[in-house]
């Protein structure tokens, strides 16, 4: 079949067409189909397979970091148990609401200690956290510098523990010149353990409010 009988060819009356151009026409509707075909369907998944090939150098990353986890999860076991008995000795430092109330009374016993002149221990609004709370309390001492930075190794050395929080308010007193002593104001903090019944409750789930009570329904008057 060549090109003239090609031009000649009439698609109304294709059934009528000569043997050659018949199989002709089905032959270029195959190719037609085929290549339809691979274009819509072998090459997606060439397109999906060029698309793994590039996620294989991370997926390999990926398995090598979880074989090293595995191969160190011994090690991670130990450090967690060690935490863990670290964890607690340092909850054990925290003492139950009898103690910490007189705790504060070591840290005042420390200042005197020092040869520092206690003129107010004050307490604070006790502030509450996940499982512990927070004791402040304000103090004013009076001593040399030497006293006061004594008195801050000595109540960092307590086997309780307490912080000393807002170094910011020091003065010299009024015989300065003569005694060498400093006014300090100072925060200092105790902890303690929540008690069974004092744990803060957890907030509501935001959306879950109470129902609205059922609406009244009017009577025939």
């Amino acid at each position: 079949m060549n090109l003239q009988e090609l031009r000649e060819i009439d698609l109304q009356n294709i059934g009528r067409a000569p043997l050659a151009i018949r199989i002709g026409m089905i032959a270029l509707l195959m190719a037609g189909t085929l290549f339809a075909g691979y274009q819509l369907d072998i090459q997606d998944l060439v397109t999906q397979r060029d698309s793994v090939i590039a996620k294989e150098p991370e997926l390999k990353r990926q398995i090598e970091k979880k074989q090293q986890l595995a191969a160190n999860l011994q090690a991670y076991r130990e450090q967690l148990a060690e935490m863990e008995r670290t964890f607690g000795t340092l909850l054990r430092q925290l003492p139950n609401k009898k103690e910490a109330e007189n705790l504060i009374v070591d840290v005042a016993q420390t200042s005197l200690a020092n040869g520092l002149k206690n003129q107010q221990i004050q307490p604070g609004q006790e502030v509450m956290h996940d499982f512990y709370a927070e004791l402040p309390y304000t103090l004013r001492l009076q001593g040399t510098y030497h006293q006061l930075a004594k008195f801050a190794s000595d109540t960092a050395a307590l086997p309780r523990i307490v912080t000393l929080h807002d170094f910011v308010t020091i003065t010299p007193s009024k015989d300065f010149a003569k005694d060498k002593e400093l006014n300090l104001q100072i925060t200092a903090k105790t902890y303690r353990y929540l008690e069974e019944g004092e744990m803060p409750k957890p907030e509501p789930t935001k959306g879950k409010g109470k129902a609205a009570p059922p609406a009244k329904s009017k009577g025939k008057g």
